[in-house]
């Protein structure tokens, strides 16, 4: 018989009805559960533990297990998140679901005690796959007879996990389990015997699997050693490497804490609690001297060696600090032979680097390779000026993997011998990527802008290839790219030339009003749609009246009609635009200056995401990229003076220019990717003695660009571009012979364009 409702207090009723439990047993303890549950979990946690207790009290187990769930989940939860529910009832009902459901009140009694031992939700997820596991194949599997048995040993785990998870790490359980289920799958008493720890075989497996430091037995004492020495603390959360062995996670940092392994054997004579130590001080020594710093312009081995050095420089820092870390350090850190790597058939970049970080921690190593002794050296030397920073090791890691690389560190297959330091992160705080919104701020350095004419090679450069049409094939990592904000000049300057053009935007403001999205257009005539027709309701009705056949579509409905484009103006600035234009007493460059000025404006009118930016070369080493405005700026004054300031110089090496400028491009969220190509002259470049090359690698950037989804469009004002232009751009090209008329011309190229 149910309880009656009145012996619940008011404020609970709801709670108990949807509960809708009819032993009395539950309803004395219901209150006092529901109490500490409103202290412990949230509003939506309060209906899961409602929800699932409902479950539990209805799948004809009796009382006893929603009387445990309602006990203890609210304390479970607190120590491993509410979200581990889910995965907890996934288990439970196909326990439920199979011949197992007596073993889901040991489950339950012994989730407590779980918790404490395994307090993150992956922990419980590994933790509930090997208890699957043990269930799938002990069940029904006696003497091969597949019928409804159930696991004899799954219940009698359950019972000894308080002893099991005291001994073992994650995946000391998960073989001792596999072995019990290997030797006596088909032994239903001596499986009993294994998994409640009574053979001799069982206590056996337990002590040769128990080994290691656990994480959750030394948490306090490792909480104490980062508050004394470092004056730093966070939670410390362990993760289990036997459940991820494609991937393998090593330690790393977050928002929510410090992730470290469940277990840390000894190893190379330091205690598993000296590795945990040396894995803190290297992450608290990232956290205190590490700033993150951009990762766009770096490729993957730099990106690498960046890291490489930016540990050895905070190991260096926190030895300096506490010494005592050093012949821990020293004694954890491989020593990788130098002949180790076949260059033949594997890249050995991370070979180099560890060569190279060893050689940093240890002068007695063993390495004769000049270039492993000059940058152990050069870094030693940076870290002895006292104004290191993690900026500071860019440039010397850059440099280590330019003056070391070979072909085959383009292979892929890569030498991992000896080239892991167990005790190292993998420094995922260090670096920041460009998203479409940052475009703007793409010469950030350390999360602030370039100052007006500080030099661009403060960022290191992005490298990209060039295509060599005389042996098909593109040249890796050929061109240095460098980029910055422009410098700046006086934003009034560029108000005078649209003053001066005022008769020209007054014209083209007519045509942009037609070009202008309308946020919503009327489509009319539906039978349905999202409102009624006033004008074609009242024609029907009339019709209607007068014995005419109505018409029925007396609804409409909106539709969005607007333009959806992105655009990247890619300005030539190379020393050619300083010659005066024909029949004309300004220069190339200033006439360009203006014919930009009035497509900025016309732009920014259409509301179209935009960007301008400028290059020139002054051989492959040095392609400079300048950005005058970016994709999330409005046209005001802080553009206006970057195009104020425009000046030509150097050469003209455009397909690396275009590679680059498509690198945002492609970011952009539009239906059409314009990028215009405004040039003076064909590419050219000091260092290319053969006039075609770069002509055939433009070329090919645009094929890239093409199947990137940006169209190109080139608009060139040299009368005799005849000669080349359509080698490059094919039919998407407009030659303006009279330079005069760029102004004019370059805006109404655009509109034609983009209508």
């Amino acid at each position: 018989m149910a309880t009656p409702v009145v012996d619940i207090p008011a404020e609970l009723q709801s709670y108990w009805k949807n509960l809708d439990c009819g032993f009395p047993r539950v309803a004395e303890v219901f209150p006092e559960c529901m109490q500490e549950a409103f202290t412990k979990l949230s509003n939506d946690g309060i209906d899961a533990y409602i929800e699932h207790a409902r479950f539990l009290g209805k799948m004809g187990r009796g009382a006893e297990p929603i009387l445990i769930f309602l006990e203890e989940w609210p304390g479970v939860a607190k120590s491993i998140g509410e979200d581990s529910l889910q995965d907890i009832m996934l288990f439970i009902r196909k326990m439920w679901k199979s011949p197992n459901g007596k073993a889901i009140v040991p489950f339950l009694q012994s989730l407590p005690v779980t918790a404490r031992r395994l307090p993150t939700r992956d922990q419980i997820s590994d933790y509930l796959s090997i208890a699957l596991n043990l269930m799938e194949r002990t069940t029904g599997s006696v003497h091969g007879i597949h019928q409804t048995f159930p696991s004899p040993g799954l219940p009698e785990m359950f019972k000894q996990i308080p002893v099991l998870l005291s001994q073992l790490s994650l995946a000391g359980l998960k073989s001792w389990a596999d072995y019990g289920v290997r030797f006596y799958d088909d032994h239903p008493e001596r499986q009993v015997e294994y998994f409640s720890l009574q053979s001799a075989d069982s206590k056996a497996v337990m002590q040769r699997e128990r080994h290691g430091t656990l994480l959750v037995d030394n948490d306090r004492k490792l909480s104490m050693y980062m508050r004394g020495l470092w004056q730093d603390e966070d939670m410390l959360i362990p993760y289990s490497s036997a459940f991820d062995e494609l991937r393998k996670p090593i330690p790393y940092y977050d928002q929510l804490g410090i992730r470290l392994p469940d277990v840390y054997d000894d190893a190379q004579g330091i205690l598993g609690i000296d590795r945990y130590r040396a894995a803190l001080a290297h992450i608290i020594a990232h956290r205190r001297w590490t700033k993150s710093i951009s990762a766009d312009n770096l490729s993957p081995s730099q990106r690498m060696a960046v890291e490489a050095l930016e540990d050895c420089r905070v190991e260096f820092l926190a030895m300096r600090e506490y010494p005592g870390l050093r012949p821990i350090f020293t004694a954890l850190h491989p020593i990788p032979a130098e002949d180790a790597c076949d260059h033949e058939k594997e890249s050995g970049v991370r070979h180099r680097l560890a060569m190279l970080s060893r050689a940093i921690l240890d002068a007695n190593h063993p390495y004769k390779n000049i270039h492993i002794i000059e940058f152990a050296r050069r870094f030693h030397e940076l870290m002895q000026q006292g104004e290191s920073s993690t900026q500071s090791v860019v440039d010397i890691a850059v440099t280590f993997i330019a003056r070391t690389r070979l072909q085959s560190d383009n292979l892929s297959k890569t030498h991992f011998k000896d080239t892991e330091v167990g005790f190292r992160d993998d420094n995922r705080h260090m670096w920041y990527f460009m998203e479409e919104d940052d475009e703007g701020e793409v010469a950030a350095d350390q999360n602030r802008k370039l100052e007006p004419g500080e030099e661009l090679k403060g960022l290191p450069p992005r490298h990209y290839h060039e295509w060599d049409y005389n042996s098909q094939s593109y040249r890796p990592d050929w061109v240095s790219v460098y980029e910055g904000l422009h410098p700046q000049g006086k934003a009034s300057d560029i108000d005078k030339l649209l003053e001066k053009h005022a008769g020209l935007a007054k014209r083209l403001k007519k045509i942009l009003d037609l070009l202008k999205p309308q946020d919503k257009v009327r489509i009319r005539y539906q039978e349905e749609g999202s409102e009624l027709d006033l004008d074609v309701a009242i024609r029907s009705l009339i019709d209607y009246k007068s014995g005419a056949q109505p018409d029925t579509r007396i609804n409409m409905s909106h539709r969005n009609d607007g333009r959806n484009i992105a655009v990247m103006l890619l300005l030539d600035l190379s020393e050619s635009l300083n010659e005066k234009a024909a029949g004309s007493q300004q220069t190339i460059l200033e006439l360009s200056q203006e014919a930009v000025t009035i497509l900025g404006w016309a732009v920014e009118k259409l509301g179209d995401p935009f960007a301008i930016a400028g290059f020139h070369s002054n051989t492959r080493h040095d392609v400079r990229y300048l950005h005058i405005k970016g994709y999330t700026e409005q046209w005001d004054d802080n553009v206006k003076s970057r195009l104020a300031a425009m000046e030509a110089s150097y050469s003209t090496r455009m397909g690396a220019a275009m590679r680059h400028a498509a690198h945002y491009l492609e970011k952009q969220q539009a239906d059409k990717k314009l990028m215009l190509i405004l040039t003076d002259g064909e590419p050219a470049d000091i260092d290319s003695k053969d006039g075609r090359i770069l002509i055939e690698d433009a070329r090919q950037a645009v094929k890239e660009l093409d199947q990137q989804g940006i169209y190109s469009y080139c608009i060139n004002l040299d009368p005799k571009a005849d000669e080349y232009v359509s080698d490059i751009f094919g039919k998407q090209y407009t030659i303006v012979d009279n330079v005069a008329q760029l102004p004019e011309r370059l805006p109404e190229l655009f509109i034609s364009l983009t209508k």
